[in-house]
């Protein structure tokens, strides 16, 4: 902050405007060689690229064609086998979470004891040692009130 005198300064930058799809400092009539090469050589390349796709989405289509009877006939077989299939698959995907999300809980727990500082830690055993005290306490009380019933009980 010490090299600008004014924290809150605004600075507007100039904005570049579309000069027919070249820039205003580029010389010359058009393309260069390169860009020309460039598009000469990936054209064909795209178009057989393309060509290719057209063709795999035909065959595919096509044998999704002739294989959907086969599918029908044997489907007493394989729908429950991909029932099959999904059910173990889900059910490992399943214990992965559930171990994930235990490991991430056991390392949440970690952080906190470890960000827990000497207060937070001294205040918690304080806790514990009041609640003991008072268990005790309780515990006494109960005891001496079912030795008085006892005696009324024998008299």
């Amino acid at each position: 902050m010490a090299d600008r005198p004014h924290p809150h300064q605004l600075q507007v930058h100039p904005q570049q405007r579309y000069e027919g799809g070249f820039k205003a400092g580029q010389r010359g009539g058009g393309p260069s060689k390169g860009k020309i090469l460039a598009v000469a050589t990936l054209l064909p390349v795209g178009g057989s690229l393309l060509g290719l796709s057209g063709l795999t989405l035909a065959a595919s289509v096509l044998g999704l064609a002739v294989a959907t009877p086969i599918f029908l006939l044997c489907s007493p077989v394989l729908v429950p086998a991909a029932l099959v299939s999904g059910l173990v698959l889900a059910g490992f995907f399943t214990s992965g979470l559930f171990g994930l999300t235990g490991l991430t809980s056991l390392s949440w727990v970690l952080n906190y004891f470890r960000q827990a500082g000497p207060p937070q830690l001294d205040e918690a055993k304080r806790r514990m040692q009041d609640t003991a005290v008072s268990v005790g306490q309780k515990t006494k009380e109960v005891g001496e009130a079912i030795q008085q019933k006892a005696k009324e009980a024998g008299k």
